[in-house]
């Protein structure tokens, strides 16, 4: 499962010793809090508004300590891993009432906007009291993937909503200076690649480390020989396809595609915009020039799709860009964008949920496969065997593709 050439940060978060584990853990928490300062300083109210892709900050705040908490230091049965009754009693929280604030699985979403949450000061303490517990019980813990296994799922649940805050700081226009989560260009497209026909395994089996449920047990598939894109489709690349007209043409969408783009009445792509002086796409608060150099994101899997129709070429499905990722490392560029694959996300044979019921098997309703990973992502995050989910109408995320030949 582990790849050598994956970052190191990325298999000590799956397979690192309690001490890589704890550092992380620190770090982690230290971004959370730094990107929660921006929107301190751009939001004093804190307020923003009821919206799908939205959920306000200090909601978010007090849910990654909720959360740890709740898996870590209040769970009887956190010595016993993917085994773990998540149902079984949990001890009182270091907050009393925080279940009935912070426990995403119950509170509904549209309902986070009414709760008397606790003020900034008040959560930053309760997340420092719980980050030390959960060092304290790190240090005294024992060494198997079973007794690390809420550990290392708590720091990466952090991490997402650390990528959701900045995602969500980009729809509000708020500015995040800090160098690690911005875009980089990309190169003039390199040679495509070329793989032949090979039976490939999905998931992961039963490998050491940390293993997400949807990433358990696996599925073999016969890949046929494929053709694939070494880098992510650039504005370059895509912006011809928006000034031929292909956004008026239905010809080149699915049939779910053309009702997503005739209910938005989309014309162009989201935050971008063509003026007299050339395309430039909205960062923050601002129009920008648009550098046609980067990968081309916030585009629905229906863009990516109309585009690869456009262009005579299609999407990958989850099994050859893996086994691309993985067996051509070096030249297959990849953690530029998320990247949408022709794959739905399904569970595989066997699969079992984790104690962590509501992470996977509520999204097995035919939504895609996206992998890779984006600009936003934690470096620890960034694993080519890990499946991220997102419905194929979303755009606010950093979402992007690269293609096959048909």
């Amino acid at each position: 499962m582990h790849d050598a050439s994956l970052a190191p940060s990325a298999l000590e978060a799956r397979c690192g010793s309690r001490v890589a584990l704890g550092a992380a853990l620190r770090a982690s928490r230290a971004d959370t809090l730094a990107t929660f300062a921006c929107y301190e300083q751009a939001l004093p109210r804190l307020q923003v508004p009821m919206r799908a892709e939205l959920n306000p900050p200090l909601w978010e705040l007090g849910h990654v300590g909720w959360f740890q908490d709740y898996w870590i230091a209040r769970n009887p049965q956190r010595s016993r891993g993917a085994a773990a009754d998540p149902d079984i009693a949990r001890l009182e929280p270091s907050r009393p009432g925080a279940d009935a604030l912070y426990d995403s699985s119950r509170v509904a979403h549209g309902h986070r906007w009414a709760l008397a949450l606790p003020c900034a000061q008040d959560t930053r303490g309760d997340l420092e009291r719980q980050l030390e517990a959960t060092l304290s019980l790190l240090q005294a813990s024992g060494d198997s993937d079973d007794d690390l296994y809420f550990f290392r799922l708590a720091l990466l649940h952090e991490d997402m909503h650390h990528e959701a805050a900045l995602y969500m700081a980009r729809s509000l226009g708020i500015a995040i200076d800090d160098p690690r989560w911005q875009p980089q260009v990309l190169p003039d497209p390199p040679a495509r690649l070329r793989l032949g026909p090979r039976r490939w395994r999905l998931g992961v089996g039963n490998a050491d480390g940390f293993v997400f449920d949807n990433e358990r047990e696996g599925l073999e598939v016969d890949v046929h020989a494929f053709e694939i894109d070494a880098q992510v489709v650039r504005w370059s690349e895509y912006l011809p396809f928006v000034e031929a007209g292909g956004y008026a043409q239905p010809r080149w969408w699915s049939d779910e595609g053309d009702r997503w783009r005739l209910a938005q009445g989309a014309a162009r792509p989201f935050r971008v915009r063509r003026t007299s002086s050339g395309w430039e796409q909205a960062i923050a608060d601002e129009w920008r020039a648009l550098d046609l150099r980067a990968a081309a994101c916030h585009l629905t899997r229906h863009e990516a799709e109309a585009w690869c129709r456009w262009a005579g070429r299609r999407l990958p499905s989850e099994a050859e860009w893996e086994r691309a990722a993985l067996e051509d490392g070096e030249r297959f560029r990849w953690g530029d964008v998320w990247e949408w694959t022709s794959s739905p996300f399904a569970p595989f044979p066997g699969f079992q949920p984790h104690p962590y019921r509501d992470y996977s098997a509520p999204w097995f309703d035919g939504r895609p496969v996206l992998k890779g990973a984006c600009c936003f992502t934690q470096p620890r995050m960034r694993h080519p065997k890990y499946r991220n989910f997102f419905p194929a109408t979303r755009n606010d995320v950093l979402a992007g593709f690269r293609s096959c030949a048909p």
